[in-house]
């Protein structure tokens, strides 16, 4: 079983709470949107049509895609599928331009939740995270501190999941833990 830098990190609680989800499959794709084929195909094989629109995800069941650029994505799949998919997505691909990468031990989520999230959050990250200015199911690739991070708004009440390098996860969860106890 693969496991990241805070495998043994128990969620911090409180009035804000801030957890590591499981390990879950994660593929980097690349292709182009003008090529039929590419989409098409990738919407058949990973089971939900790419986000095209910059900032934006797709969700459907235990499936998520994120757009990173115009012509790359990010899918969160159930990791005991991962393989099955790379596979079937390189077969569907393989007479066009494309790449399907796992980085599923590359990046880790960290998931924060709470009153406090955006302040919290707010504290590193240059993203005007108010409801308003990054809405709900809406994603974007920023910096907190000195980590890239992939952030993503779950729900009104703020609700972010954060992902992050391994090489930088340990800062980012020591930076929140350190604030919520700060609060």
């Amino acid at each position: 079983m693969t496991t990241s830098p805070l495998w043994n990190r128990p969620p911090v609680s409180g009035r804000n709470t801030l957890v590591e989800l499981p390990i879950c499959g994660k593929v980097n794709i690349r292709g182009s949107v003008d090529n039929a084929h590419f989409t098409g195909s990738t919407t058949q094989v990973f089971g939900l049509a790419l986000p095209l629109e910059p900032n934006t995800l797709v969700r459907s069941g235990n499936s998520t895609c994120y757009w990173l650029g115009p012509d790359e994505w990010l899918l969160h799949c159930p990791i005991e599928d991962l393989d099955s998919l790379i596979e079937s997505g390189r077969s569907r691909l393989a007479r066009i331009h494309h790449a399907l990468v796992n980085v599923s031990d590359y990046y880790t989520v960290l998931r924060l939740e709470g009153p406090d999230s955006e302040i919290l959050l707010g504290k590193a990250c240059p993203l005007d995270l108010h409801i308003s200015q990054f809405p709900v199911e809406t994603c974007a690739q920023t910096r907190f501190g000195n980590a890239s991070i992939l952030l993503d708004r779950r729900g009104k009440a703020p609700f972010f999941d954060i992902q992050v390098r391994w090489s930088y996860a340990e800062y980012v969860w020591d930076y929140l833990a350190g604030a919520m106890k700060a609060l």
